[in-house]
């Protein structure tokens, strides 16, 4: 703010005196000397800047009657001490802000010291200036870098970890789980066997490559299979009915018998069917009896 802003004394005048006068405290003659009146007296100039003259805000020194002086609000400055109290700029006919301790500020560092500081640089951020703001925090657009790479993150995707903020790039590779199987980072979704993260695109059928996450699947050694290839290409023969031994829904147990394996339900006495799973059985030539049935042959 300027406005009230005054030059010139406020309660003095200054002149050469052409009448006899004698100075008001040291009581020498003025007449056809300068002197200064102030308060209905008269003083010489030297007896004015010792008892009667302002003071400076800024120097603390007297406001001669020779110097050109600066007044506002009851406060007065040598037009030459009018300066911002942070760029030293001249304010006098220029827009100023009284701050406290009597400082004057011109309106560029006034607003410059309001406004928020950047988390970054800890430079003002100025009103137009691109900013981020996160959590009541700011930086300028290009002070808001990646912790771990120090590229500018500016206004795009981040991940923060405490006080540090990583790119997508970064926190991948410092943070994310790697999948089993391609051994890049797993960023979204994905899914875990055995303990172990897999992206759900990696963890396929090893024969038909269709996604298992969610579904009823078989390994094998290290691979995987739905149920329809595993029954197609790797579940063994059921030597009774013929179909897979898949292990899903009935007959879970399977019975193994030399280099054959039966369902648990179809492993019954060739003559009477009678169901022989963790019963005692006899083998005759080939096939599968009950321990009565090869008596009756």
């Amino acid at each position: 703010m300027s406005a009230g802003l005054s030059r010139g004394p406020g309660s003095y005048t200054v002149g050469t005196m052409s009448e006899r006068f004698d100075c008001h405290y040291c009581r020498d003659p003025l007449h056809g000397k300068k002197y200064v009146q102030k308060e209905g007296r008269h003083c010489c100039v030297k007896c004015f800047e010792k008892f009667c003259a302002n003071t400076c805000m800024e120097c603390k020194k007297p406001i001669g009657a020779d110097s050109k002086e600066l007044h506002f609000k009851n406060r007065y400055w040598h037009d030459n001490c009018f300066r911002c109290f942070k760029c030293y700029t001249s304010l006098v006919n220029e827009p100023f802000m009284l701050r406290e301790n009597n400082k004057v500020w011109c309106s560029n560092c006034t607003a410059a010291e309001d406004a928020p500081r950047c988390k970054g640089c800890f430079k003002p951020i100025i009103a137009g200036d691109q900013n981020v703001e996160y959590k009541k925090m700011v930086w300028h657009k290009d002070c808001f870098t990646c912790s771990q790479c120090k590229q500018v993150i500016g206004s795009g995707s981040f991940f923060p970890k405490g006080d540090e903020f990583y790119c997508v790039s970064c926190h991948e590779h410092k943070f994310a789980k790697t999948c089993a199987k391609c051994k890049n980072p797993i960023t979204s979704g994905g899914l875990t066997y055995q303990e172990q993260p897999w992206h759900s695109e990696c963890f396929i059928c090893s024969n038909c490559k269709k996604q298992l996450g969610g579904k009823r699947f078989t390994a094998v050694e290290d691979q995987f299979y739905c149920v329809e290839c595993y029954k197609e290409c790797v579940a063994k023969k059921c030597a009774g009915c013929k179909n897979p031994i898949t292990g899903f829904g009935r007959g879970t147990s399977v019975v193994n018998y030399e280099d054959e394996s039966w369902h648990d339900y179809c492993f019954k006495c060739t003559k009477c069917a009678r169901g022989l799973a963790n019963k005692r059985f006899v083998c005759h030539n080939g096939k599968i009896y009950c321990a009565e049935c090869p008596k009756r042959l």
